[in-house]
């Protein structure tokens, strides 16, 4: 008879599909990203993002009791700072938006866990991601001082209540820097998640209206890598291991599903792919103008990153694949 083999009829039955499924995608894959303002039951849409927002504490203690009961285990915290400066001062200021969040919400919701994006361009004047050379118009971050701003901010997100640090500028050496900080301080059992490889990606776009964080000259090309690069990404994550990093990420994760297949071979750690404010934003747009299912959509896009190697997803549609997955 032919043909002798036939796959399809592992697929004639629902259940049958689910018995050999090769990837299951859980609620607790997922981390959900808010942003914190100033002030008191502020909620402002992100018009860029639709049903995200820029929350002030209390409503970021509201929003994480519910990203808890929905069963997601953890949560991101960007700020937004009433005031900007060179020095990034409300990144590593005890009294910072993000400091603040994180207590308000591990004393409401103490097993959520609390990750802390550990970055500066939310906080400096220029949009950059640590210290400029004066009269730079270029945006090339001075490395080296940078690392201390890094440091510190790290000290106190943990001072704070986050459990987790997770840097993002793509400093060289923060690994280390941030390691050696956190031990110093007596926090030597919290894990770094390195932002091990993240792109210079237009798809941040959204994102720069939520953090209100777009660099007022030059780009991020001098420190974010070229999407164009794949085993530069390897040096990456193999110098961020040797610094300490407990976890590495892939930022952004649709059209870098090669890199997190490169990543989760190339190391034995946990490898979280970060799902961008573009590609959430182009999935709500097409789906709110009736051109794709947005459930399928979203859990399809999701599948992939775990099938590519994601171990977890920071994701804006956390709270919705949560309710679908249920």
């Amino acid at each position: 008879m032919f043909p002798t083999h036939r796959p399809r009829r592992l697929r004639t039955h629902p259940q049958l599909r689910r018995m050999v499924r090769e990837t299951v995608l859980t609620t607790s894959d997922f981390i959900y990203p808010l942003f914190a303002v100033p002030g008191e039951g502020i909620a402002n849409e992100v018009k860029s993002m639709p049903g995200v927002y820029q929350l002030s504490v209390d409503k970021i203690v509201e929003e994480a009791k519910q990203v808890y009961d929905l069963g997601i285990p953890a949560i991101i915290l960007f700020g937004i700072p009433a005031d900007k400066d060179v020095d990034a001062t409300g990144a590593w200021h005890d009294c910072g938006i993000v400091q603040k969040a994180a207590t308000a919400v591990k004393a409401a919701v103490p097993d959520l866990i609390v990750v802390a994006d550990t970055c500066l361009c939310e906080y400096t004047s220029h949009g950059h991601c640590g210290y400029l050379q004066v009269g730079d118009l270029t945006g090339r971050v001075l490395n080296d001082p940078t690392l201390e701003l890094l440091k510190k901010t790290a000290v106190s997100q943990a001072n704070a209540g986050a459990d987790i640090i997770a840097p993002s500028g793509m400093m060289d050496g923060f690994v280390q820097a941030i390691r050696q900080g956190l031990d110093e301080a007596g926090f030597q059992d919290t894990p770094i998640l390195s932002y091990a490889a993240k792109y210079a990606s237009a798809y941040y776009g959204p994102f720069r209206d939520a953090a209100d964080s777009t660099p007022q000259f030059g780009d991020r090309r001098t420190y974010q890598m070229d999407p164009g690069n794949s085993r530069e990404a390897i040096k990456e994550i193999e110098l961020d291991i040797a610094e300490g990093a407990d976890m590495l990420m892939v930022k952004p994760a649709l059209a870098y599903m090669d890199i997190i297949w490169r990543v989760k071979e190339a190391s034995n750690l946990p490898v979280a792919a970060y799902n961008v404010s573009g590609e959430y934003s182009m999935i709500k747009a097409a789906a709110l103008n009736g051109w794709v299912d947005e459930e399928r959509v979203v859990l399809e896009t999701l599948t992939g990153f775990k099938r590519a190697g994601a171990d977890l997803i920071l994701t804006y549609h956390a709270k919705d694949a949560a309710r679908w997955l249920k």
